[in-house]
């Protein structure tokens, strides 16, 4: 569900943006729905890319905690001050 909230949000972040970019320019928001169709998909590339850039960073995150509480199990120390 985080997936598609991401996406869908990003989606919808990207038509505001067009209509931001059509109000500046004063031009009809509605003249062309392919420009608005192809900044919803772009936009919700990113937060698919988004989303799975913060899957991967917290298995990475994870995988350094580990390595790290290794080490300190190794040196003998648990950082249990």
């Amino acid at each position: 569900m985080a997936l598609l909230s991401n996406i869908v949000g990003f989606s919808l972040f990207g038509l505001a943006t067009r209509f931001g970019q059509l109000g500046i320019q004063k031009r009809n928001l509605f003249d062309n729905p392919g420009g608005h169709i192809i900044a919803m998909a772009v936009f919700g590339y990113g937060g698919y890319w988004a989303y799975r850039w913060d899957q991967r960073a917290a298995v990475l995150l994870a995988m350094k905690r580990e390595e790290i509480r290794e080490r300190r199990v190794q040196a003998g120390t648990t950082g249990d001050a």
